[in-house]
């Protein structure tokens, strides 16, 4: 199988496992204390009456969080499943299903959320959707996006599993024992040599691990005019 097809297999397998879960997503309750720390911090260097984009929204866990501090958001997923859930919110003022490597906003935003999110994404896919993300912000705008990490292990039982399987996979690829069907790590320095292409300045960077799940947070600015 080439690296192609097997990939949109992948990709396959995560919209459907996350339109399946939709209905019941907001009961599956795990750790993001941490992730709600930086949405606000994010929310406070945020002049209010501005415009957000989350994407993906998701069901839109963060919309009232978001609204409530004064802004306006915009909702973007490739799941119609739940696009569904955020629309019965009736919070975002716009929602469109759309996958992160489709996104095409200009300009529009003046700041983002990329919540949980990257560990779906191909490293092939890893400079356009940070590209996508850089050219949806206004000068100036803030970009707030997390990296799942998982322990060096788990990554090589992963990658010899794969590979014995005589599947394309690259290091960092995990699928068996997922539920999603594709996560993909890439480590810190991957992920901070990809910011600086896409010209994405590192405001802040902190860890968390809660439950087991490791989180880095990366707090982004596109440069100003």
């Amino acid at each position: 199988m080439d690296r192609l097809t097997w990939l949109g297999q992948r990709r396959a397998a995560v919209l459907a496992c996350y339109d399946q879960q939709a209905p019941s997503y907001d009961t599956c309750i795990y750790p993001a204390k941490a992730q709600h720390q930086w949405v606000a911090r994010l929310l406070r260097a945020c002049p209010a009456g501005r415009v957000i984009l989350d994407a993906p929204c998701g069901t839109g866990k963060y919309f009232t969080m978001v609204v409530a501090a004064g802004f306006r958001v915009v909702g973007a997923d490739q799941s119609a499943g739940m696009l569904k859930r955020a629309r019965e919110r009736r919070i975002a003022t716009a929602l469109h299903q759309v996958r992160l490597q489709e996104l095409s906003y200009s300009g529009q935003f003046d700041a983002v959320l990329t919540i949980d999110a990257m560990e779906n994404v191909p490293p092939e896919d890893w400079p356009l959707v940070l590209t996508n993300l850089h050219r949806a912000l206004r000068p100036g705008g803030s970009l707030y996006l997390t990296v799942e990490e998982v322990p060096k292990p788990v990554i090589e039982e992963a990658f010899a599993t794969l590979a014995a399987r005589g599947l394309p996979a690259v290091r960092g690829e995990v699928v068996e024992g997922d539920v999603a069907g594709y996560r993909y790590h890439p480590g810190r320095d991957r992920v901070i040599g990809w910011f600086s292409a896409a010209r994405l300045q590192i405001i802040d960077e902190g860890y968390s691990q809660e439950d087991g799940r490791g989180y880095r947070h990366f707090l982004l600015q596109k440069p100003g005019q």
